[in-house]
């Protein structure tokens, strides 16, 4: 058939997430080095035309809300400038503990 397996999608928001945090000039793995884990609490995927294997993708990501523990992204999926997928993910920052814990300023963009 040749289709992206819906599944896909949660693997490129997450690579659309880490590139994002690159872009900022971080990592996630500096992140963790420093004690914090941001867990996936809620997310939610809409398609609209399906993808297909070889299909060039353009993923949109923006930071919609934070707080000091949660953090809010949007993603939209493009193929050749045509909106296919739209999705959202919250997501919480816990330390080793697994306990909820504060998200370091620069992630929350208060620096």
């Amino acid at each position: 058939m040749g289709l992206l397996h819906h599944a896909n999608y949660l693997v490129y928001f997450e690579q659309a997430r880490t590139e994002l945090l690159r872009a900022r000039q971080a990592s996630y793995k500096e992140l963790e080095d420093q004690g914090y884990f941001l867990v996936v609490a809620k997310i939610e995927v809409k398609y609209k035309l399906p993808a297909y294997y070889d299909d060039l993708l353009t993923i949109r990501t923006t930071v919609t809300r934070t707080s000091p523990i949660r953090i809010e992204h949007k993603y939209e999926v493009f193929r050749d400038g045509t909106l296919i997928c739209e999705g959202s993910s919250t997501l919480a920052c816990v330390g080793k503990d697994g306990k909820l814990r504060e998200m370091p300023a620069w992630v929350v963009g208060d620096e």
